[in-house]
C-alpha cells in the first residue's frame, strides 16, 4: 500500500527547534516514569510483603502492571489520532500518577496490586505516545537518531530502577518507590503543556470501537496470564493453562471479526494490510521475544554457571544494556545516509545470531570477560533493529494513522517480550534449569552445558526475526526537503 505522492514530504509543525527539544525531553521523562516502574519494584518486593502481608500475591505486583500496560497501548494510539496528543498524554500521566498514589498508600497487598494495575493503564500509553509524539515532530529521515534516546531511557531505567528500589526499601520506605513519580510526572506535564498545543489534530468525524477495545484487552490479558502462570504456578499441560489459552484464542478470533465488521475499527485495516507495518511489527515481536527473554535468563546463567552473586549478576548485565544503546545510536545516525537502510538492521541481526551461537558453544567453559564481550555484541546487533523498525513503520503510514501504527508496534513489542520469557522458561524447564525469579545462588542446579539451550533458542528467535525483516519492503524516508537531505549511500 503506497501513499499518494502529495504525502511524500513531511509537513513541519509550527514549532521552534527549542520547543521540539523541550517536548522530546518532556515525553522521554514521562516514558522514564513508566520504564522505571517495570524495574524499581523487584528489589523492594520482600519488604512490601513483610509490611503488607499476603506474600502469595507478590507476583501480581509485576503481572498487574504488565497486563494493563500491554493491553492498552493500541487503544491510546487510536484515541490520540482522534483527539490529539496533548490531552491523551496528559490523561496517561494523570492515570499513572493516580495509580502511584494508590500504590503508595496501600494498606494491604490487594490494594497495592490494584494500584499497580491502574499504573499500567497509564504506563502503556506513555510507551506508545512518546514515540508517536516524536513521530509528529520530526520526519522519518531524521527520526531514527531519536531512537537512541529512547534506548538510553530504557537503559537508565534498567540500571537506576533496581538501585533506587533497593535504596528506598532498605534505608527509607518502600512507598517512596511510588511517591517519587508525583513530582517527576507533574514536571513532565509542565514541560510539554504549552508546546504540545501547537501539534496538529486531525479534524474528522470519529468514533471509538469500545467492543473492539474490550475484546483486545480480554484476549491479551488471558494470554499474558497463561504465559505468566505456565511452568510456575501451573504445569504447561494443565487444564488451567490450556483453558486460558483456549479462551484467549476465542477472544482473539472475536477481535479479528470485529476488525472486519466495525465501521471504524480500533486498528485500521488499512494499517494492518500495509506490508511494511505487518512485517515490521512482527519482526519487532520476534526480536523482542529473544531480547527480553535473554535479559531475564542471563542473570540466571551468570549466577548458576559463573558463581556470581545476584548483585554481581545484575552489574554484569551492563554489557547487554550498553551494547543495545550503542547499536541503536549508531543505527539512528546511519539510517538517513543509506538508501537501503534496512540492511543496517539485517546485518545487526546476523551479528547477534553469530554471537549467540558462540555463547551457546562456550557456555560450559567460559569466563566473565568473554560473556561480557559477547553479550555486549549481542546487544549491539539487536540495538540496530529498533530505529529501523520504528522509522519504517511510521514512515509507511500517513499522519492520521501514526498513533495507531505506533500503538500496534508498541503492543507487539511488549507482547513479544512476555512471550519470549515464557518460551525460554519452557526451554529452561525442559533442561532442568532454574526458572527466573527462583533465587539461584552459586549452586550448580544443572549442567553448565545445558544453558547453551537458552542461547540457541534465543538465536532461533533472532533468525525468525531476520526472515520476517528481510521480507519488509523499503520505502524512501520522507523529509522536510528531499533536495536538502543528506547524501545517501546506495
Amino acid at each position: 500500500m503506497d501513499e499518494p505522492s502529495s504525502q511524500n514530504v513531511f509537513h513541519e509543525p509550527a514549532l521552534t527547534e527549542r520547543e521540539k527539544n523541550v517536548i522530546i525531553a518532556g515525553v522521554l521523562l514521562s516514558m522514564l516514569l513508566a520504564a522505571l516502574d517495570q524495574t524499581i519494584v523487584a528489589p523492594a518486593m520482600p519488604t512490601m510483603a513483610a509490611a503488607l502481608g499476603n506474600a502469595e500475591y507478590l507476583p501480581w505486583i509485576v503481572t498487574g502492571y504488565l497486563l494493563t500496560a500491554t493491553a492498552m497501548a493500541p487503544l491510546y494510539g487510536k484515541i490520540s489520532d482522534i483527539y490529539g496528543r496533548r490531552p491523551v498524554i496528559f490523561a496517561a500521566i494523570l492515570i499513572f500518577l493516580a495509580g502511584s498514589v494508590i500504590s503508595a498508600m496501600a494498606p494491604n497487598m490487594l490494594v497495592l496490586v490494584a494500584g499497580r494495575a491502574v499504573q499500567g493503564l497509564g504506563g502503556g500509553g506513555l510507551f506508545a505516545l512518546t514515540q508517536t509524539v516524536i513521530g509528529d515532530l520530526v520526519p522519518p529521515l531524521e527520526r531514527a537518531r531519536y531512537s537512541a534516546w529512547i534506548s538510553g531511557t530504557w537503559a537508565v531505567a534498567s540500571i537506576a530502577g533496581p538501585l533506587l528500589g533497593g535504596l528506598f526499601a532498605e534505608h527509607l520506605h518502600w512507598s517512596l518507590i511510588f511517591w517519587i513519580n508525583i513530582p517527576l510526572g507533574l514536571l513532565a506535564m509542565a514541560i510539554i503543556s504549552n508546546p504540545l498545543k501547537k501539534l496538529p489534530v486531525a479534524i474528522r468525524r470519529h468514533s471509538i470501537d469500545g467492543w473492539g477495545a474490550l475484546l483486545l484487552v480480554a484476549a491479551t490479558s488471558l494470554l499474558l496470564l497463561a504465559m505468566n502462570w505456565g511452568g510456575s504456578r501451573y504445569a504447561w499441560a494443565s487444564p488451567e493453562i490450556a483453558g486460558l489459552i483456549a479462551v484467549s484464542a476465542v477472544f482473539w478470533g472475536l477481535f479479528a471479526l470485529r476488525l472486519y465488521r466495525a465501521d471504524e475499527p480500533l486498528i485500521s485495516l488499512e494499517v494492518l494490510s500495509n506490508r511494511i507495518v505487518l512485517t515490521g511489527t512482527i519482526s519487532m515481536f520476534l526480536l523482542q521475544a529473544g531480547n527480553i527473554g535473554l535479559a531475564v535468563y542471563l542473570p540466571v546463567y551468570l549466577q548458576s554457571a559463573l558463581d556470581l552473586s545476584p548483585a554481581d549478576a545484575g552489574m554484569a548485565m551492563l554489557g547487554l544494556l550498553l551494547g543495545t544503546v550503542a547499536g541503536a545510536s549508531l543505527s539512528g545516525r546511519l539510517i538517513p545516509r543509506f538508501a537501503h537502510y534496512k540492511r543496517i538492521a539485517l546485518l545487526g541481526v546476523i551479528f547477534s545470531v553469530v554471537c549467540l551461537g558462540l555463547m551457546g558453544l562456550v557456555a560450559d567453559r567460559t569466563s566473565l570477560v568473554v560473556v561480557e564481550f559477547l553479550t555486549a555484541c549481542i546487544g549491539f546487533g539487536t540495538g540496530t533493529v529498533f530505529p529501523v523498525s520504528t522509522v519504517s513503520v511510521q514512515n509507511a503510514v500517513d499522519r492520521a494513522h501514526l498513533g495507531v501504527a505506533t500503538g500496534v508496534l508498541t503492543f507487539l513489542r511488549s507482547l513479544g517480550g512476555a512471550l519470549g520469557v515464557a518460551a525460554l522458561g519452557a526451554v529452561a524447564l525442559g533442561y532442568g534449569l532454574p526458572l527466573a525469579g527462583e533465587g539461584v545462588h552459586a549452586a550448580h542446579t544443572g549442567t553448565d552445558a545445558s544453558f547453551a539451550a537458552i542461547f540457541f533458542a534465543t538465536a532461533v528467535m533472532m533468525i525468525l526475526a531476520f526472515v520476517i525483516l528481510s521480507l519488509m519492503p523499503e520505502k524512501p524516508l520522507r523529509g522536510y526537503d528531499r533536495e536538502a537531505a543528506p547524501a545517501v549511500v546506495e
